[in-house]
């Protein structure tokens, strides 16, 4: 049995819940989200935790969906309480963002200025060379950051590029004489 799923997930206060047969609804402070619920997969309410059961361990593909429906009512629950955020960082000479309204325009030593939309529900901030990514759900929020890092990733011989805060690049030696 999956030990992700077995886990109680806590509910916040200010945030509610609300069970239906297929999805579970969450409405928090920062906004309203939903899960889906797969079938044979059931939640239970007790005060303020949720605890998910499976009802047939046997079934590989349903035993592998109650992990993934935990994790992901998780996600929410995390959301609409907190939300998330990714930090990305531009090195390089020259390399600029400013954001316009739902759109990012990057200076990235391209002959072009790349002009990126942001998805819906998905806000970002620009201070000086680093660009903060803000939501409440946690895959729009991480596609965002990881198309904007597609653009330019890191370099492996000066550093150069668009990289997440927290990421280390390993750099490699130049050319020896």
């Amino acid at each position: 049995m999956s030990r992700i799923g077995k886990q109680p997930i806590t509910v916040p206060s200010g945030v509610e819940v609300k069970l239906a047969s297929d999805s579970v609804t969450v409405k928090g402070p920062k906004g309203e989200m939903s899960s889906p619920l797969f079938a044979g997969i059931t939640i239970e309410q007790n005060g303020d935790s949720l605890q998910l059961t499976c009802a047939n361990l046997d079934n590989k593909v349903l035993k592998s969906k109650f992990g993934l429906a935990r994790a992901l009512l998780a996600n929410v629950i995390t959301g609409v309480s907190k939300g998330f955020e990714k930090v990305l960082e531009l090195r390089g000479v020259g390399y600029r963002a400013q954001a316009q309204g739902s759109s990012l325009n990057l200076a990235l030593g391209f002959s072009h200025p790349v002009v990126y939309q942001m998805p819906e529900g998905v806000d970002v901030k620009v201070e000086q060379t680093r660009i903060t990514l803000s939501g409440i759900d946690k895959q729009k929020v991480g596609q965002a950051a990881a198309e904007i890092r597609a653009f330019r990733p890191p370099e492996p011989y000066k550093g150069k590029g668009v990289r997440y805060i927290d990421e280390h690049v390993v750099m490699k030696e130049g050319k020896k004489a």
